[in-house]
């Protein structure tokens, strides 16, 4: 992975972040981000992702997946699901660091990194769209996270240094994905199948969040659109 792509990883989630400090972020502006980043993160497992990791017939691939997805699921018991936007400050512990969910959010974070390592089987396209989720997925969390860590009484500069931890852990999650492909012989294998991790990572959340798009089972007109712009750009990335 170029220098520039690690660049962007942690300045991608420094800015988004940062932005709270300074403007206040409406829910339904936060809703309307998570709806479009599930979208296309839906968009990209199924027409980019998943056809690229059982493009040889590796049927244990599926393990993997199946995998990442309850893998997700034990990560959300401890992170609170702050991976689909979901802030939960408790009246007790409004004063209190949440340090079981940073834990949780870079573990997740950092699995996502792991398949950046090489270009997926010589595939530019693939890596391209991989890329492009976790960019457009770490939006909607860095403000989820800004926001929580300040409704929770932390400072701003101490926010900073938290937000600049997450925004490295899909880096170092990289930076392992290149030292695993450098011990394992078979450096297609060492990244298919961190990739179909992280495909069943991607599944749980994307569909998590559009399950969770419509309120109350009421039409909204904008977040569909949205909706289909996330799923169309997906496609046609």
């Amino acid at each position: 992975m170029g220098l520039w792509e690690y660049i962007i990883l942690v300045a991608g989630v420094l800015l988004s972040g940062a932005f709270v400090l300074f403007v206040k972020v409406q829910p339904r502006i936060l809703k309307l981000l998570l709806a479009f980043s599930g979208a296309f993160l839906f968009s990209v497992s199924i027409m980019h992702l998943l056809p690229e990791v059982y493009s040889e017939g590796e049927h244990q691939v599926g393990i993997f997946i199946l995998a990442g997805f309850i893998l997700q699921i034990i990560i959300e018991f401890f992170s609170e699901g702050i991976e689909h936007g979901h802030i939960h400050v408790h009246s007790k512990q409004e004063q209190r660091f949440p340090f079981t969910m940073m834990i949780a959010l870079s573990v997740h974070s950092f699995l996502e990194g792991l398949p950046l390592a090489e270009t997926f089987g010589g595939d530019d396209h693939t890596h391209h769209s991989l890329f492009t989720g976790i960019i457009l997925h770490n939006i909607p969390i860095s403000i989820a996270l800004c926001t929580l860590l300040l409704q929770s009484g932390t400072r701003r500069t101490t926010a900073i240094l938290w937000l600049l931890m997450f925004a490295l852990m899909t880096p170092a999650g990289a930076l392992a994905g290149e030292w695993l492909s450098a011990c394992v012989q078979d450096m297609h294998s060492a990244v298919r199948y961190p990739m179909a991790l992280v495909v069943g990572i991607f599944l749980h959340i994307s569909t998590t969040i559009l399950f969770e798009s419509s309120e109350n089972h009421r039409f909204n007109i904008i977040k569909l659109l949205i909706i289909l712009a996330g799923a169309g750009i997906g496609i046609l990335l």
